[in-house]
């Protein structure tokens, strides 16, 4: 019940913030390995972006990859964040009845590679149809995909079950740093929020500070990251399945950091907040909130 409840509290999250990823995905993929002026800004920041996709790619534009962000945030984030509930039921989070820094941050980091790995496959096809668009306003490499089962078939005929795998070398070090940062800063938030009184133990308002707390965390820790796996994600690949453009991880991160400087790691830091703030904020609180309703009808 743990990793049904924690997915159903991300699919309920992924609803609200899908169009966000979309914005985030272009920004991250505009100007790929071009230093700053030699290529053409067609996303100024996150409103422009907004707007352009939705007046080019029309409203449905926005929620492109809505199914297989779907179906990532349960199988993702149920495995992640119902493995950390078993862990944090344990006792093992907590030393002398209080959170501990230390074990929070490796039991996030632990229920994050279990995630990344399982739906590393759903990611993959996201970042593909979100990066798609109509040929005036395209960015990164354009896969010509219909649809996720059509898009995951494709993957398997031309690169095997290994194929569909491509690019979790990025997700792994993508998600463990996230929900370290993000389960290690909301355990100590709430535990923060409840020492200082500023709300009853029990009201909604303590996951929510908590995750309002956590989210600012979650963004500057992540997006290098963030960066680096859509890109890994979305580049062409040989005949035989290989990278055009980055080898790994790596590769990616020094390729970036050299064309683009600091910065290009951090494009889409807008977009990025924008999405991840309220997504962090939404699925940290409805999972909080799951638990408790789960508990009492129990």
């Amino acid at each position: 019940m743990d990793f049904v409840l924690s997915g159903a509290a991300a699919c309920g999250a992924c609803l609200f913030t899908n169009p966000l990823e979309v914005v985030k995905t272009r920004m991250q993929l505009q100007g790929e390995l071009r230093s700053r002026g030699s290529y053409q800004v067609y996303y100024r920041n996150v409103f422009h972006a907004f707007y352009t996709i939705g007046k080019v790619d029309g409203l449905a534009g926005l929620q492109k990859g809505l199914v297989p962000g779907l179906v990532y945030q349960f199988c993702m984030n149920g495995v992640r964040l119902g493995s950390y509930a078993i862990i944090e039921s344990s006792g093992y989070i907590h030393t002398n009845g209080r959170v501990n820094a230390a074990k929070t941050t490796i039991a996030g980091a632990l229920a994050g590679v279990v995630g990344a790995v399982m739906g590393s496959p759903v990611y993959l096809v996201k970042t593909h149809l979100q990066s798609q668009a109509t040929s005036s306003i395209a960015v990164g490499h354009q896969y010509q995909h219909q649809g996720m089962v059509h898009a995951l078939s494709a993957i398997y005929r031309q690169h095997g079950i290994l194929g569909l795998w491509r690019g979790s070398s990025a997700a792994v070090p993508r998600v463990s740093v996230g929900s370290a940062a993000q389960l290690s800063t909301f355990s100590s938030s709430k535990e923060l929020v409840i020492d200082l009184q500023v709300f009853p133990k029990d009201s909604w308002l303590v996951a929510l500070s908590a995750g309002m707390i956590s989210s600012v965390v979650v963004v500057a820790a992540m997006t290098p990251f963030d960066v680096v796996s859509t890109r890994l994600y979305n580049q062409p690949v040989d005949h035989l399945g290989k990278g055009q453009l980055y080898k790994g991880f790596l590769d990616c991160f020094t390729k970036t950091l050299r064309k683009e400087g600091l910065l290009g790691l951090y494009k889409g830091l807008g977009a990025s907040y924008f999405r991840l703030g309220p997504h962090t904020i939404l699925s940290l609180f409805f999972w909080d909130e799951l638990r408790k309703v789960y508990q009492k009808i129990r």
